[in-house]
């Protein structure tokens, strides 16, 4: 069997334009190849074309529609997850362009498919009991507990994404004052984050207790499950998770329970109600890949930068 132009372009697109030419994260590429696992479904579940007959020809621009209408009706996607699945499709037309470019003006009717504009919507918040609450869950005597605690405050501190969080290394983490994190995020683009005292105490405990001081060890990642790899995404959803049950369960502040209840994981943090110019969000998304969390400094009189957050940390130091 002949193999079809689409087959042909889509494993050059996925397996060396994208990794070679772009340089794109892995995480791009995966993201990417789920978007034409869903295509193809689509195209052999609703206009019943196995794949060995997908042509780029019969991926026309109403097809394409149709695909994204059945992302949001039949799989119950979000107007920005359609969105993602269509900026995954753009870019393999665009692509095709300078490959193919005898068919260039049907790929640049797809690629006019515009992206559909979502509603924003109100993000919701913890109080600072609320929050202090969750960070006091993990059990302080117990090594799980010691990593769990060090985690949701290298989180609730650095505002990492989860998969920089997983991608830390040793190797990432300054202990010598002004202690500063390096995470790697989106594109392969690296920042320094500077990190409170009490975050630093916490490091500083996690790495001589796991014996992660020694120098052949600076490659390691710093947050290990118990097969000593590093923590999947998964895993930290429902680390988060059990400590937001937990902190539900135990809460007796009506304010406090509100919150949690509402809110099955922190999504923003409000730390002192007293300063309109204060925002500390905390966002943590755990049935998606993505986990996130946001901080903010106060302003106070528009000329010094001061953490507001210390006190949520002082009550779940190590001692």
């Amino acid at each position: 069997m002949k193999p079809t132009d689409f087959a042909k372009y889509l494993t050059e697109f996925l397996s060396i334009y994208l990794p070679n030419q772009k340089n794109v994260s892995k995480n791009t590429i995966y993201s990417y190849r789920d978007t034409f696992k869903l295509l193809i479904n689509y195209c052999k579940i609703m206009k019943a074309i196995p794949v060995e007959k997908i042509t780029l020809n019969a991926l026309s621009r109403e097809l394409l529609i149709d695909f994204l209408q059945w992302l949001e009706i039949n799989r119950h996607c979000s107007i920005s997850t359609r969105n993602q699945r269509l900026a995954a499709i753009h870019s393999f037309f665009r692509y095709i362009q300078a490959e193919e470019p005898t068919g260039i003006f049907h790929y640049q009717k797809i690629a006019t498919i515009p992206i559909k504009k979502a509603i924003k919507t109100v993000v919701a918040y913890l109080t600072p009991e609320a929050m202090q609450m969750l960070l006091s869950q993990p059990d302080k005597h117990t090594p799980n507990g010691r990593r769990d605690l060090t985690l949701l405050s290298v989180l609730y501190d650095s505002g990492a994404r989860v998969q920089e969080l997983i991608d830390l290394k040793v190797c990432d983490i300054i202990l010598q004052e002004p202690a500063v994190l390096t995470l790697t995020g989106k594109g392969n683009k690296s920042r320094r984050i500077p990190i409170m005292k009490n975050t630093l105490a916490l490091l500083q405990n996690y790495i001589l207790e796991n014996k992660l001081d020694k120098p052949w060890k600076n490659d390691n990642p710093v947050f290990i499950n118990h097969q000593y790899h590093k923590l999947t995404k998964e895993g930290i959803a429902y680390i988060i998770s059990k400590y937001v049950v937990s902190a539900r369960q135990l809460s007796t502040s009506s304010s406090v329970s509100t919150n949690i209840i509402e809110n099955r994981t922190p999504h923003t943090v409000n730390t002192n109600q007293t300063f309109s110019e204060q925002i500390t969000r905390i966002q943590t998304v755990t049935s998606t890949t993505t986990f996130y969390l946001l901080h903010a400094v106060v302003l106070s009189n528009c000329t010094v930068k001061t953490r507001a957050t210390t006190s949520l940390f002082t009550a779940t130091r190590i001692a």
